[in-house]
């Protein structure tokens, strides 16, 4: 049965947007970029079969995963993705543009999965939990990030009665599909979706322009590097990275590369090689690849 969509979640669609250069490249990120990098090597266990990153992008974070056999790149914009590919080429990267709450990935396809700077942009988290849970492998690990409304500035700016209560546990939309979470809160949604969570970092303590246009980036670095594991209890930074496992679920399997997807209509599983794309036996839809990218949405 088809899925109605009418309901559905609203979605942010970067599109056909120069994300790369807009954002990261010559923006003066490299402080964000460098602790992001710090956490993920710390939490992300160094070799695996298969990852994938959910929000990759143009594929920011590609080179991290040296360790896996097979890297899924997804995201919902197709042109972000061919920009990953032009840089990274195929090979064992797999490109998939989709939606997180129609999730076209087999269960237990992945043992792995990685999503940064994404939760801030979803609306019901516990829908995406659920697609998390299904595709990850009983053990498997999934390394979340997210906006922490608990975070020292905005402690402060509270106190000075300059801005809302970071205390309240429920999520804070402070601009349309862009959330802030209180720790507590995600770490209660994540259970509820059978994920334990194991360990945490806070990241990106400095995150402010006058530290960074006065402060040696090598230092910012070190100093943030050492202090993610020490202060997550008190979530001080902006930014909150946790190491969740998978308690329950299916058993590790291999699956060749056409038998990784789920029709995102039906359900059916797996999909099938075909000309131009995957072909869903349950109800007939050809999904296709165009400029090396599957387009399951």
């Amino acid at each position: 049965m088809s899925t109605d969509r009418r309901d559905a979640p609203r979605i942010i669609d970067y599109g056909a947007s120069t994300y790369r250069t807009d954002f990261w490249q010559g923006q003066g990120r490299e402080y964000e970029d460098a602790v992001e990098r710090v956490a993920i090597r710390a939490m992300l266990p160094r070799k695996g079969e298969r990852l994938v990153d959910i929000g990759a992008g143009f594929g920011r974070l590609a080179d991290l995963y040296e360790g896996y056999r097979e890297v899924i790149l997804l995201d919902y914009s197709a042109p972000e993705l061919e920009d990953a590919r032009q840089h990274l080429g195929d090979g064992r990267y797999i490109y998939v543009a989709a939606d997180i709450y129609r999730m076209p990935l087999a269960t237990g396809a992945v043992d792995t999965a990685v999503m940064v700077r994404v939760l801030h942009h979803i609306a019901d988290v516990p829908a995406a939990m659920a697609q998390l849970s299904r595709i990850l492998v009983t053990g498997g690990t999934l390394l979340l990030e997210f906006a922490n409304k608990r975070h020292l500035k905005n402690i402060v700016r509270f106190l000075l009665r300059r801005g809302a209560s970071p205390f309240g546990p429920y999520p804070v939309e402070f601009a349309p599909l862009h959330y802030d979470f209180h720790p507590g809160w995600v770490e209660k949604r994540l259970t509820e979706a059978t994920f334990h969570v194991e360990r945490r970092r806070s990241v990106s303590l400095f995150r402010a322009g006058f530290l960074k246009q006065r402060v040696p980036l090598s230092w910012l670095i070190a100093l943030d590097g050492a202090l993610q594991r020490l202060t997550a209890a008190f979530t001080p930074a902006p930014s909150m990275f946790f190491q969740a496992i998978r308690q329950q679920g299916t058993v590790a399997r291999p699956l060749e590369r056409a038998a990784l997807f789920r029709c995102p209509d039906c359900g059916h599983e797996p999909l099938e090689a075909a000309s131009g794309g995957l072909l869903c036996a349950g109800c007939g839809r050809l999904w296709p690849q165009v400029n090396g990218v599957y387009i399951l949405k």
